[in-house]
This record gives C-alpha cells, sequence and structure tokens, in this order.
C-alpha cells in the first residue's frame, strides 16, 4: 500500500491509548533533529532534542476536529503545535522515511520543543508542540504593589481613555483594606468560575469594600482575568476606554489590588481585582 501523507493544523481528537512502539518514531525524529543533515535541499544545523509528553500521544488525529481543543482535553496547554499523519508504512522507521522527505521544516523547527507519537492501525502520528510557559507570580500584596506603581506611572502623564482626555492625576496609595476587598473579590470569582463586578450573592464593589472595613466616599474596580503577570493586567485595563477612565479619575486617591488562581484550574488562570477608593 503506497504511503499517504497529511499535514494537518489544528484537527485531531483524543485516542483512548496508543501502542508501545509509537515511542521509536519519537527517537527517530529526535536522532534526525540532532543530525546535521539537509531539508529541501539545503543545509539544515543540528537543533534540540524534544521532550516525549504522553499527554501528545494520547491524541488521535481524525478529520472534522480541532488540535486546539484536543490538547486541552489532554491537559497540554500549548502556545503552538502542528500534526501529521502518515498513513501506510509498515514500521516506525518507513514512517519516518516520508515525514522527514514531506515535512523536514516541520520536523526541524526549532520552536517546538516537546513530540508525541502514535501508531494506531494504519495510521503513524505526531504531534509537536511548544507549551505555555506560564512565568511564577508574586505573593498577591506583592503583585498588589506592582499594579500600584504601574498605575501611578500611567497616572503621571496625560492620556487620553476611549474619547475622554485625561490630565496627569496625582498618585495613589496603597491601602490594606482595599487590597482585602480586591482578594476577595478575585478568589470568589476564581473559585467560583465568573467574571463579573457584581458576586452571585449580589454584592458589589462598594459593597466588598464595607465589608472589608473601608470607610468610603467613592469607590471603583477594575478587574480583568488569564493575564500572567501585574504588567498585563495594568496593560489590558489602559487599553479599555472604561478602566482606563478608572485609573485616571483624580478623584480617587487610594487602591488596592490582588489576584487569585484556582488550584483545581490546570490552565492557572489568574483573576485580577483592582479597587479604588476615596476615603470619607
Amino acid at each position: 500500500m503506497p504511503a499517504l501523507t497529511r499535514l494537518l493544523l489544528l484537527a485531531a481528537t483524543l485516542a483512548a491509548a496508543a501502542p508501545a512502539r509509537a515511542d521509536e518514531l519519537a527517537n527517530l525524529i529526535n536522532a534526525y533533529r540532532t543530525a546535521p543533515g539537509t531539508c529541501d535541499g539545503a543545509p539544515a544545523a543540528p537543533v534540540s532534542v524534544l521532550n516525549v509528553e504522553p499527554a501528545l500521544s494520547r491524541i488521535r488525529i481524525g478529520p472534522g476536529t480541532f488540535l486546539e481543543s484536543a490538547l486541552q482535553r489532554a491537559g497540554y496547554e500549548a502556545a503552538h503545535a502542528e500534526a501529521i499523519t502518515v498513513t501506510g508504512p509498515p514500521d516506525a522507521r518507513a514512517a519516518m522515511d516520508v515525514i522527514a522527505q514531506k515535512y523536514c521544516r516541520t520536523l526541524r523547527a526549532a520552536e517546538f520543543a516537546a513530540v508525541g507519537t502514535a501508531h494506531v492501525g494504519d495510521d503513524w502520528q505526531v504531534v509537536l508542540a511548544r507549551p505555555v510557559v506560564i512565568p511564577p507570580l508574586p505573593e498577591w500584596p506583592d503583585a498588589g504593589r506592582d499594579i500600584l506603581a504601574l498605575v501611578n506611572a500611567a497616572r503621571a502623564q496625560p492620556r487620553t481613555c476611549g474619547t475622554q482626555a485625561f490630565g496627569p492625576a496625582g498618585p495613589l496609595t496603597w491601602n490594606p483594606l482595599l487590597g482585602q476587598a480586591a482578594l476577595m473579590h478575585s478568589t470568589d470569582m476564581a473559585q467560583k468560575h465568573y467574571f463579573n463586578h457584581k458576586q452571585p450573592d449580589g454584592s458589589v464593589p462598594a459593597d466588598r469594600a464595607t465589608r472589608a472595613g473601608y470607610r468610603w466616599a467613592r469607590v471603583g474596580e477594575n478587574i480583568a482575568s488569564g493575564q500572567r503577570t501585574p504588567e498585563d493586567a495594568v496593560a489590558s485595563w489602559l487599553d479599555s476606554p472604561g478602566h482606563c477612565a478608572n485609573i485616571m479619575n483624580p478623584t480617587f486617591t487610594e487602591m488596592g489590588a490582588a489576584y487569585a488562581i484556582n488550584p483545581q484550574n490546570r490552565n492557572r488562570t489568574a483573576y485580577w481585582t483592582q479597587v479604588f477608593g476615596t476615603p470619607r
């Protein structure tokens, strides 16, 4: 049976299991990557070894499905992934010969760090991926003070938020009670998996500030979800006219900020809250 190859980007489904000899193909891929050679008629320098990732080996290529969804179901968060399927070769070495001939650039791409292979029926498949690198976050009070510094730097300059122009505003000071109000809301959103200024019990930012013991004349709140760093959270707020207006509002004089992550969330999604206040 002649070998049939197809490269599928963002198309896959999960397989229940893969035969044991599939790792032989991963070993051949790593040997190919680390040896000098040629690709499309040009010299090709060695590239790094790929980590053999069991989660990628559990993915089964199939028509009409999506690699991104399959990666999520397999519990693997990828910044970029590609999949190759070869039908027909009788063994791993023959499969490798076909894949290397057709897809040398993909196999030698330096951006990939992980590989998973499987052999099911007549199909040999390879999934190459670069995992998302999640930077460690500081403890929430330190992250909150990082946000304070970034916000004060933004307030020091004139800024237009949407169609509303703001002049420079005075620096905010850290208020630990507003920090607790921010942590309260971030934790609730992370644990209950929602994204809203109103909590399921009906409470709003002013209620949470009061509950934290803050005596306020004015309260505002910014929230964000999914950003990996305080810098990313503040950048997303400055890009949003309403959130930007809160940051530049000269009537606010104090703030607190926090984030929370549900440890059960495999993507480690951070929920960010920034609470502004003007004391009574």
